[in-house]
């Protein structure tokens, strides 16, 4: 027998010996508990069968009912409630089990049933996650991806709850059933039925809570309506929730016009036709409208009859996306969670603090705001109706999602900002995915097994798993690559799919051979580097480029798509073409071209990997500046200014004296005034990460934030007057709000340009600010107090905490007691403070930590604080007192929260890669913590420490060399 490194393997996913035909489930809910009575329908599949054991966890068992029931035992330690049958179930018989259990709501383990922000005055606010096993914490059952069936589920709770809510259409109508003359209170009833899309386990929800409900049609271009909602905390701002409705109606519309098996044709008449659902919508709100004047109503009606003519006639003859199923789709805020997201068949559960719009959401909140709406409603299709088959198929279900939700995103704020957002985030130092991927902690998209679910909701599902799916359409075409998809979506739905099953349709839709690429991307941890070097022979006009993948002889060699470009010095493109790698060693050969000033690499990021460039560095050079110039595709561009960049960065770490050339700060300059650029961009493309790509230096973190703040000095020094100038040009004279700019139509695209315009404004800020001098004090102080958005104020106030400020301490102060009024302020600024280059940045988590306002069971306050504290590694792990406060950050959450915890864990993936000086520190604060731990309570905490002791073999040789064994001895 192998020994089992891993808690769950894909064998233990195989096909289930009963089919889950149907349930019909009543849950009685009180303050404290849950009385649920379930009648399972099941049907033998299999052989003759004397036993079914039913997934349980953590319940109360009062009764259990079934025809020839001998006995039933449950075995809680391993969580299964095994029930016995004499005579045996027969093959193809059907049987009916009752449960009748008790389930109760917990605060801190955000699984199963658990209590939520209650609002004052309000009884418990309780709801659901189950995702991945937590409906087995709510009713016994077969609790697996494959166990997909209809519910009818009634709910009975306090008449108070403003909001009882489940699964499916309303059956039977909210109505009281009992009353109590003695305490006034009553209770409600409600039934819903989910009869149209047999339902993963995973998806259940049910809520119960005292929310503001938000009601509004939508209409699709061929008349058929549904209602969205919206549930929010009582006393919202109601012009942020009618935003909100419109962004979300804004991705249900954009998804049913842009998605599909012609998704790529007919853009151009998509675009009217949303545009004009805009218009249509826009003309019904005025007429519900109680202010309308009476003597607009037929004008109204008529244009509004009008429009929706032209709608029809435009309709005509095209094939469109994914139509809603249901007669209400619902987001629900919920304040605490692991999750930002969750999709639950028509009950989207989002993070309060990103549900919707405020006066205090941050700019990066808001673009994850619209981003959440599209893709977890685009789930309805690609997880809900076509579920994965096993957890290990969880990327099948997020890779699609997150590609279709890039293209939402894109199609307000542009093609270029999104792509080179996605780079960025590739290429961000310590949470970036290929800083991830590459470190102890990462798992393949398909690993070997796998401790907990939760240990594959990481970024190699949300990031490294759509860039493959992205490189299967980039090498089969977008218009294969949605045949594909549609094929895929109606083949299986309402069924699970495999792995394979979602390349086996691509590769029959385009008839081409992508098992072999599947197999290094989907099996390997890491990414390709690209060695390239390249010769012109101008005699013959003949082009070649050597291509040298650096892969151990360990793996395989990856596929993907290189695509390339061959441009004169005006960026103008002399011969493009997209190369399919396959082997270890590629040559690409072009015969009679002209002689190119630059070649553009790896355009629109058409791989997931690095390119090392090379040949004679002063040449390199001189093509790298050209190319960050003048380069068409933005991500080629972007990648000539980061190699740039690194060398800059590389000559200052070994010389502490060194500055950065001359040419690089000009360059500098002239894209921060390239107009154009930046209205694509913002200041995206200005990034300069505290990294660099040499192993040997890259977790040297205090050296790399002294060398980038010396980068931005002399940027600054050298153009201090133009980047005041830039500062005043893109700064705000207005305020948002009184502008309304979600009034009728475009409004994400407002919103996008005034995103990047405000992200060039803070750039310029930022390096201003490292002057560190009275006068740019005033500057950021007066910005912090002027400020019309929340995005301003926060990037004023980061700079000041990084600032000599003498006031520093006060103002933060003041600040804090203004963000605990509202929780999404308040998130943004535990997430500053943690994030803080400043000295004193412990001490100021500390203080933060010690309010009564930070509570450590909210998965909010978690992260903000503890996962932004962890990432800063400067001081997390470079510094005694902030390694020691990190350790017993890990020990005590361990037992709140382990999800949480394990994202902590991560800031120690790297060990192997730190100076020796951190190896016995580092080593010994993961022993604390697997000393003070209990395994069996925190095994995925557990679990993790053993992969991270095993990824850092030297760091761990040294330990026991000096100080003694990291881990007792067996037995």
């Amino acid at each position: 027998m192998k020994e089992r490194l891993y808690r769950y393997y894909p064998e233990d996913f195989g096909r289930l010996n009963f089919r889950v035909l149907h349930m019909d489930l009543d849950f009685g809910v009180f303050d404290d508990h849950t009385v649920v009575t379930s009648h399972l329908f099941l049907k033998n599949t299999d052989s003759p069968a004397d036993k079914v054991s039913l997934n349980c966890r953590d319940l109360e068992i009062l009764d259990v009912a079934a025809p020839n029931l001998e006995k039933y035992e449950y075995r809680q330690k391993d969580a299964y409630l095994d029930i016995y049958f004499n005579p045996p179930i027969q093959r193809n018989e059907n049987v009916e089990i009752v449960t009748k259990t008790v389930c109760r709501p917990t605060k801190n383990l955000l699984e199963g049933l658990y209590y939520d922000e209650t609002p004052a005055g309000a009884p418990p606010q309780q709801i659901t996650q189950c995702q991945q096993w937590g409906f087995q914490r709510l009713v016994p059952c077969i609790d697996d991806m494959a166990a997909k069936c209809t519910y009818r589920t009634t709910v009975r709770a306090d008449s108070r709850y403003t909001n009882i809510i489940t699964n499916g259409d309303i059956a039977v109508p909210r109505k009281i059933v009992s009353a109590d003359s003695g305490t006034g209170l009553s209770r409600d009833e409600i039934v819903y039925e989910n009869m149209k899309t047999p339902m993963a386990t995973y998806l259940f929800f049910l809520g119960v809570g005292t929310y503001d409900t938000y009601v509004r049609e939508f209409e699709y271009p061929d008349d058929h309506c549904f209602d969205l909602e919206l549930l929010i905390p009582p006393g919202s701002d109601k012009n942020y929730a009618e935003q909100s409705i419109d962004i979300l109606q804004d991705a249900v519309m954009w998804v049913y016009l842009f998605t599909g098996p012609e998704s790529h044709k007919d853009v151009d008449i998509k675009k009217q036709i949303f545009d004009l659902t805009k218009l249509r919508d826009h003309l019904k709100h005025n007429l519900n409208s109680a202010s309308i004047n009476p003597d607009n109503l037929n004008k109204t009606m008529d244009n509004l009859s009008a429009v929706r003519d032209k709608i029809a006639e435009l309709s005509k003859g095209l094939a469109f996306g994914y139509k809603y199923t249901g007669t209400v789709y619902r987001e629900i805020g919920m304040q605490n969670s692991d999750f930002g997201g969750m999709e639950n068949v028509g009950n989207t559960t989002i993070t309060t603090n990103r549900i919707m719009p405020s006066k205090n959401m941050l700019d990066g909140a808001f673009e994850y705001m619209a981003d959440v709406k599209a893709h977890e409603y685009y789930h309805n299709i690609n997880g809900s109706e076509v579920t994965g088959s096993s957890p290990f198929e969880i990327w099948l279900n997020e890779a699609v999602t997150v590609l279709i939700e890039n293209e939402f995103h894109a199609y307000f704020f542009g093609d270029e900002y999104t792509r080179l957002q996605t780079i960025l985030d590739l290429y961000a130092p310590v949470s970036g995915t290929f800083a991830l991927d590459a470190s102890a902690s990462s798992m393949p998209v398909l690993p070997d097994g796998f401790n907990d679910p939760n240990d594959l909701i990481t970024s190699v599902t949300y990031v490294k798993a759509p860039e493959f799916v992205r490189m299967v359409e980039t090498l089969i075409g977008e218009g294969a690559f949605a045949r594909g998809l549609d094929a895929y979506h109606r083949k299986y739905s309402h069924k699970n799919a495999r792995t394979f099953d979602w390349i086996h349709e691509m590769e029959v839709v385009s008839g081409m051979p992508l098992m072999r690429m599947s197999n290094s991307w989907l099996h390997q941890t890491g990414y390709p580097a690209l060695a390239v070097s390249k010769s012109y022979d101008a005699a013959s006009g003949e082009f070649k480029m050597q291509l040298t993948q650096k892969v151990p002889y360990t793996k395989q060699p990856w596929q993907f798509p290189f695509s390339y470009a061959l441009c004169d010095r005006k960026g103008k493109i002399i011969h493009e073409d997209i190369f399919f790698v396959q082997r270890r060693d590629e040559e690409i050969v072009l015969k009679d071209v002209d002689q190119p000033a630059f070649v553009s690499l790896n355009r629109g990021g058409s791989f997931y990997g690095k390119i090392e460039m090379d040949g004679d560095v002063k040449e390199l050079l001189k093509e790298l500046f050209i190319q960050a110039k003048k380069d068409k595709d933005i991500v080629g561009r972007w990648l000539a200014f980061y190699t740039l960049t690194d060398i800059e960065k590389m000559k200052m770490l070994h010389q502490e004296d060194a500055v950065p050339s001359p040419e690089y700060l000009d360059l500098y300059h002239e894209l921060l005034c390239d107009q154009k650029l930046l209205e694509m961009t913002g200041s995206l493309f200005l990034a300069l990460f505290e990294s660099v790509d040499d192993e040997a230096y890259a977790c040297r973190y205090k050296e790399l934030y002294d060398v980038r703040k010396r980068l931005q000095t002399a940027i600054v020094k050298a153009h201090e007057n133009s980047i005041k100038i830039i500062y005043d040009d893109y700064s705000e004279t207005h305020d948002p709000e009184d502008e309304k700019l979600f009034s009728v139509r475009g409004s994400l695209r407002l919103k996008a340009g005034q995103i990047k315009q405000r992200q060039v404004k803070n750039n310029a800020l930022k390096l201003l600010a490292v002057l560190d001098t009275p006068e740019i004090h005033a500057l950021i102080k007066r910005q912090f107090l002027t400020a019309v958005n929340a995005t301003d104020r926060a990037a004023a106030f980061a700079a000041w905490l990084n600032s000599s400020a003498p006031e520093k301490r006060d103002l933060t102060q003041i600040y804090m007691e203004e963000c605990k009024k509202d929780l999404v302020a308040w998130e943004a600024f535990l997430s500053a403070v943690a994030s803080t280059d400043a000295s004193d940045c412990l001490e100021l988590v500390k203080m933060v930590e010690n309010d009564p306002m930070f509570r450590i069971e909210q998965a909010n306050d978690q992260r903000a604080l503890y996962g932004a504290f962890a990432r800063n590694r400067k001081y997390s792990l470079q510094t005694p007192d902030g390694l020691e406060f990190l350790t017993q950050t890990i020990i005590r959450l361990s037992a709140v929260n382990e999800y949480s915890t394990v994202g902590l864990l991560n800031a120690f993936s790297i060990i192997d890669f730190m100076s020796e000086e951190y190896y016995i520190p580092l080593v010994g604060a993961l022993k604390t913590i697997t000393e003070s731990i209990d395994a069996d309570k925190s095994p995925s905490v557990y679990n993790r420490i053993m992969k991270l002791l095993a990824g850092a073999p030297k760091a761990v040789r040294l330990y026991e060399k000096e100080v003694g064994n990291v881990l007792p001895d067996k037995g």
